[in-house]
């Protein structure tokens, strides 16, 4: 075995627990609000605001740094499904810290404040949609890290931009938003 199959290894693993990790709490939060069950739904958003910089914000900088350690040494940047996977690791870190961070900490204060609000569950369905966006620019971030399409590879990259472009519409685009009024 070679350093190069260790630090994959390494960079695998990681990407695994990142986003595996948070696509479960996702689809908890997806279940929890499909059965209306707003208990369940405030405890996915607490594990996930809990888990967000003791666990996730490691595993993807970790991801990033055994990724950048692999295109270092061996790889090298200038391939085109490098740059994708750059850019999907600025745009998914961004959602990260510019939204998902800022807003549990809202929550959290608002909750410790109020307790559990209207206000609080309308602001936990609109992290819901940015989560998925964040989820789709991470399913086109494994697309491109197992494919590793070139400017050749049309249909992949049409695929990859589909994909962001169909979660950009979930998250964004008039789906319902369940909010209990305040009985």
């Amino acid at each position: 075995m070679d350093w190069y199959t260790i630090v994959k290894f390494l960079h695998v693993v990681s990407a695994i627990l990142w986003v595996g990790g948070g696509f479960v709490l996702f689809l908890l939060g997806v279940l929890a609000d499909r059965a209306g069950n707003i208990e369940d739904k405030l405890q996915a958003m607490r594990a996930s605001g809990e888990l967000g910089g003791r666990f996730f914000a490691p595993m993807s900088m970790l991801t990033l740094i055994f990724g950048l350690v692999m295109c270092g040494f061996w790889v090298g940047f200038s391939e085109l499904w490098v740059i994708i996977g750059l850019a999907g690791y600025a745009t998914t870190f961004s959602i990260g810290m510019l939204v998902f961070k800022p807003t549990g900490e809202r929550i959290g204060a608002m909750i410790a404040k109020d307790g559990v609000t209207p206000a609080v569950l309308a602001i936990g369905q609109r992290m819901m949609r940015w989560a998925r966006l964040d989820y789709a620019v991470m399913l086109a971030i494994i697309a491109d890290m197992v494919l590793k399409p070139t400017l050749n590879d049309i249909a992949v990259l049409a695929g990859m931009a589909l994909v962001i472009a169909a979660g950009a519409a979930l998250a964004f685009g008039g789906s319902r938003q369940m909010v209990p009024s305040a009985a």
